[in-house]
């Protein structure tokens, strides 16, 4: 299965979104982004950090959706 990425975009205009959530989680943690896009030099720490991050943001932007905006 090598080469198989699990991991594609159902909604792919969502990309842009999501790269930013990336980045605006990279600024409010202190982790540096790799410049080349190669992530196998960020320590695992950084990775969960980033990716319990944008979990977390995705998590609060589906409850509010649910809730009508209401919060």
């Amino acid at each position: 299965m090598a080469g198989n990425r699990s991991n594609r975009l159902i909604v792919p205009q969502a990309k842009n979104a999501l790269e930013s959530m990336k980045t605006e989680a990279a600024q409010s943690l202190g982790v540096t982004l790799p410049a080349d896009g190669y992530y196998g030099n960020v320590t695992s720490r950084d990775a969960g950090s980033l990716g319990g991050y944008i979990t977390k943001k995705l998590v609060q932007i589906a409850e509010q959706q649910l809730s009508g905006g209401q919060r």
